[in-house]
């Protein structure tokens, strides 16, 4: 399994826009790609922090969902909300 791990850091105000988005997304991912088993949406207390934590068969599965069409669109579609993001992968997931 392969880890992937994503914080975001909103411009302020933008958390109510982007929301819908990423769920869209998250929910493709998940209907769509075989490869995608987990897409966990978190939020906490700043409104400007979203944290994502994916699982992937793959890093492969992985490169596949940031080829595809729904998360280009998405990506084009929030460049504009966020101040800052951060994204870590992780090629070991122990259960």
């Amino acid at each position: 399994m392969f880890a992937v791990t994503v914080t975001f850091t909103l411009k302020s105000g933008m958390r109510e826009a982007f929301i819908p988005l990423i769920t869209e997304n998250a929910s493709t991912s998940l209907r769509e790609e075989a490869g995608c088993h987990q897409f966990d949406i978190c939020l906490g207390d700043d409104p400007q922090a979203v944290f994502l934590y994916e699982i992937y068969d793959d890093s492969a599965a992985f490169g596949i969902h940031l080829e595809s069409p729904h998360f280009k669109s998405f990506d084009a579609a929030v460049a504009d909300m966020i101040d800052a993001k951060t994204v870590h992968t992780f090629s070991e997931v122990i259960r």
